[in-house]
């Protein structure tokens, strides 16, 4: 297995090198410094650097090779797993922080745990290990997390068993401040990063053994977890979450994951199949198929080649990559293909993608497909082609509005949400004019407005200067937010009155008698718990239960839901015919 070190510490290593060794920037040639003990003569050897690859170079050629890879033998992260001795019934807790990818991870982390005969356990005072999968995409994400660890290291002190419960990071935090966790928090005993988890069995071994902090955070170019079979921590719902990719190409300059995932690499589709295969068969109603760049997919080791794969066309119309986009293999298009075919009562979902990746085989896969959710997340991160420009994006505002208004012509009834940045390094006061103009254009049914943090290892954080104010960014994402909250209820107005599909998810706690469901464009729905008639011919009626379709004519609009009254059971296929619509 190959290793992805970040270029930023490979270009301080090479400018620290050429420095030691006497680097002349002007003839780019570096005089290598001979010493002779035995006649202490210096002897200097001029060799020419012009040909030698450069940064850029040298993370372009780390790709995975194949060719002569023994499966029998453990890459190098894993060498000491097959030794680990049971934990003797050790009890694990977890705590999830940050993206739906986390929880998907915890649940990776939770069956290789579980293989190794931990036990699972929901009261932190029981717990013998005690695991945060954590978050590092913003500041306030991480503060949490500090936080949270002061809180345990007293739980620790007040335990039964000296030296327990073990403290464990995992994820991308891990990754990004495992020298910082160590220094920081004496109580941590497990830091272990996003393609580590096979290995924390051993970590929690070794931990126990000497009492030392075990780290792992290799990065790896293939771990894609496809062999492991996630166990949900929640066990009666009926929404699974499903891993297609990891890591991330984009190089986005204010993101941090391509330092804490790695570079991208796809699932293979036979396994993605297997496993949605199996949720349909355990009744699974609907499926989130999850990465970070999700759209991106693309099996390469299936051999399937295309004139559009090698033209290069399978990117959005007028966008860009900052890579060189890959050949052959399965794209995301095939794959929901493949994967709405498994159960067309079972919902499919994706999150989460990039604008890049959406040609129009995509959306016309997701307005063909009655189970594909016509829902789509589409962060623009700024209105402003200037920013958008600094952040790397790899389009205009204009290629962003063309594409808004391609996918509303291909799926007229998508609901689209966005992620909104505000306050980025060198945005000005007409960048900023331009992001509210962007939200007042488009109208998004719902989105996720933020501050920019700085986070270190970016683009953004060696090359640029954080120049906005917080009370800057403040204000101006108080202006954003506010005319958001204005046009929401005439962006949902359109609905009221309207006949909606739900999944009724579960009861809502707060409220007696009332159940939770999602419409097909994931707005949440809260409607009456009582009998409903088991379809629209039928005068027999039964509950409603979790995993339900049921027909909901939509009363009101609330920020960020729906009230409603479900009229019958129904089904995706029989939901979608005439004379239901009619």
């Amino acid at each position: 297995r190959s290793l992805c070190f970040t270029s930023f510490e490979n270009q301080e290593r090479i400018s620290n090198t050429r420095k030691n060794a006497g680097y002349n920037k002007h003839t780019n040639k570096v005089f290598l410094r001979e010493f002779s003990s035995e006649k202490s003569k210096k002897t200097h050897h001029q060799i020419d650097l012009s040909k030698v690859p450069d940064i850029k170079e040298f993370m372009t050629s780390q790709k995975p090779k194949f060719d002569h890879v023994n499966l029998d033998e453990p890459p190098p992260y894993l060498e000491n797993a097959k030794y680990v001795a049971p934990p003797n019934g050790k009890t694990v807790y977890f705590e999830m922080y940050g993206c739906q990818m986390n929880v998907n991870d915890g649940e990776y982390a939770w069956a290789i745990l579980k293989e190794a005969g931990y036990k699972k356990t929901e009261d932190l005072d029981k717990a013998d290990v005690v695991l945060l999968v954590t978050c590092s995409i913003r500041e306030k994400a991480e503060d949490r997390i500090w936080k949270r660890l002061g809180q345990l290291r007293q739980h620790k002190q007040n335990y039964h068993a000296v030296g327990y419960p073990k403290i464990g990071i995992l994820g991308c935090m891990a990754e990004r401040l495992k020298k910082k966790i160590v220094e920081k928090e004496k109580s941590v005993d497990i830091v272990a990063g996003p393609d580590a988890y096979r290995d924390l069995p051993r970590l929690l071994e070794q931990a126990t053994e000497d009492s030392t902090t075990a780290i792992n955070t290799m990065l790896s170019v293939d771990e894609t977890y496809a062999d492991v079979m996630p166990v949900r921590f929640d066990q009666r719902s009926k929404t699974a979450f499903v891993s297609i990719m990891r890591g991330c190409d984009n190089m986005c300059s204010y993101c941090i994951v391509p330092f804490t995932r790695g570079r991208e690499r796809s699932r293979p589709v036979h396994s993605i199949l297997e496993e949605i295969r199996m949720l349909s068969d355990q009744g699974i109603k609907q499926v989130n198929l999850l990465g970070q760049n999700v759209n991106s997919y693309r099996d390469l080791s299936e051999t399937n080649h295309s004139a559009a794969d090698l033209n290069g066309t399978n990117l959005s119309k007028g966008f860009k990559s900052i890579y060189k986009p890959k050949v052959g293999g399965m794209r995301f298009a095939d794959l929901l293909d493949k994967v709405s075919r498994i159960d067309e009562e079972m919902r499919i979902r994706f999150i989460s993608p990039h604008p890049k990746d959406f040609p129009d085989e995509v959306l016309h896969a997701i307005s063909d497909r009655r189970n594909i959710c016509k829902q789509i997340h589409l962060p623009a991160q700024s209105g402003s082609s200037n920013v958008l420009q600094l952040m790397r994006r790899g389009h205009t505002r204009e290629d962003y509005l063309d594409l808004v208004d391609r996918i509303r012509s291909i799926i007229p009834d998508v609901v689209l949400s966005t992620d909104i940045i505000s306050g980025f390094c060198g945005e000005t006061k007409e960048d900023h004019k331009d992001t509210v103009s962007l939200m007042d254009l488009v109208k998004y049914d719902y989105a996720f407005l933020f501050k920019y943090s700085m986070r270190n290892k970016t683009h953004a954080y060696h090359k640029m200067n954080d120049d906005v104010s917080e009370a800057t960014k403040s204000r101006r994402l108080q202006e954003i937010i506010q005319l958001y909250q204005n046009i929401l209820p005439t962006v949902h107005q359109k609905r009221i009155g309207q006949m909606e599909l739900v999944l009724v998810e579960k009861e809502q706690i707060r409220t007696p008698n009332v159940l939770q469901g999602r419409t097909d464009g994931n707005i949440k729905v809260y409607i009456p718990d009582c009998d409903v008639i088991t379809s629209v011919t039928s005068q027999e009626k039964r509950k409603m239960k979790t995993g339900d379709y049921v027909a909901v004519e939509i009363t009101s609009y609330k920020p960020n839901s729906y009230q409603g009254i479900p009229l019958f059971h129904s089904s995706i296929g029989s939901f979608h015919s005439t004379e239901h619509r009619q």
